[in-house]
């Protein structure tokens, strides 16, 4: 596959009811939001810049790297840090990938090799990168079946390790929402983002063939976010 090639994702069944949703000017409504947002969330991406940063030393600084999903490519300089770093991104949205490419430095773009691709079918053959690195999107799996298909995708694909982003319990902010979605009427519902039990997906993890080598949190017993280094056994 060439640089930046772009191809239609296999995906038999399962696809995620947002996966398609992004139309080019959502695209880059989502770009804008991380990038020039409020103060608040402008600080809460330099610290979620930091714990994927951790999470890459603790997965030994691999060698190779899949960014999926990519998104508009807000960890690409992040991950091109490291100048020998073979990098490669895909996400199942073409508009993500296309705003990715026309905001972030170009300098930083031409590193990637992207392509679209579903994380249920990765467009790529076994033990093709030594990493995935998969921020915000296991808070969007509500299903545990859905989440071991793309864990054990993940597994097939990465020859070394994996580094995974969620939202878990055992924290004041899911102790909140926890509360919250009791007190919600049951016609009601909270969108597409799902909070997990830490024993549940820790015991996923070891289904799909993994073991943990790791954790950061983003703001330990308070945020929902876990970064998980997962070790392909």
């Amino acid at each position: 596959m060439k640089k930046n090639e772009r191809m239609r994702p296999a995906v038999e069944e399962g696809e995620l009811d947002f996966s398609g949703k992004y139309s080019l000017e959502r695209a880059r409504e989502y770009y804008r939001k991380h990038q020039k947002g409020s103060l608040g969330r402008r600080i809460s991406n330099r610290w979620e810049q930091q714990m994927a940063g951790r999470a890459l030393k603790l997965a030994g600084n691999p060698r190779s790297v899949l960014d999926l999903p990519c998104g508009t490519g807000r960890f690409w300089e992040l991950l091109a840090r490291d100048p020998d770093r073979e990098l490669l991104a895909a996400d199942y949205s073409e508009a993500m990938l296309v705003v990715a490419q026309e905001e972030r430095p170009q300098e930083i773009v031409q590193r990637f090799r992207v392509f679209q691709s579903s994380a249920f079918d990765i467009q790529l053959p076994d033990n093709a990168v030594e990493n995935i690195f998969c921020m915000r999107l296991l808070h969007h799996i509500g299903e545990s079946e859905d989440r071991l298909r793309i864990l054990k995708e993940f597994h097939r694909v990465a020859r070394d390790s994996v580094c995974i982003s969620m939202w878990v319990d055992g924290n004041y902010k899911a102790w909140k929402r926890q509360r919250a979605v009791k007190r919600r009427p049951k016609r009601k519902r909270f969108d597409n983002r799902f909070l997990h039990s830490r024993q549940q997906v820790e015991s996923e993890f070891a289904e799909a063939g993994f073991s943990i080598r790791g954790k950061v949190d983003f703001l330990p017993r308070y945020a929902m976010w876990r970064t998980y280094v997962l070790e392909c056994d």
